[in-house]
């Protein structure tokens, strides 16, 4: 018995390939151009939709104002505690991580320790040297 009958694939000639080839090319942009008249308002709307979720940008007006209003009373020491970071998670409307990163950015941006915190944390780490 001889298996030797291939795909039929294997019968053609290269021309006949690309040939067939062209013509499933040609099928497919046809149904993909069908697919996209047909489904093209409900594919921009979830674009539409995941853009917006994606989205970052600033936070709103009130919510930073109620963080610069905390930054602005603990200036001196402005990292907040656990219970100041839900505090004003719940009265921001903002998630924790949003908070803390606020924080960190406007400590980075804004925040230059006076001399004297300087020299206390130093002690604090190193001992007096004196």
């Amino acid at each position: 018995m001889d298996d030797a009958a291939g795909s039929p694939e294997e019968d053609l000639s290269p021309v006949e390939l690309e040939v067939q080839e062209c013509s499933r090319t040609s099928e497919d942009r046809e149904i993909k151009d069908k697919l996209m008249r047909k489904y093209s308002g409900y594919i921009s709307s979830l674009k539409h939709e995941f853009s917006k979720k994606k989205k970052k940008g600033k936070l709103p007006r009130e919510a930073r104002q109620m963080l610069l209003d905390w930054w602005t009373i603990h200036y001196k020491w402005p990292y907040p505690t656990e219970a100041d970071k839900v505090e004003l998670a719940e009265s921001t409307g903002l998630d924790q991580k949003q908070i803390n990163n606020w924080f960190i950015n406007q400590r980075k941006r804004h925040w230059k320790p006076s001399e004297n915190m300087q020299f206390t944390v130093m002690d604090s780490i190193y001992g007096p040297f004196f």
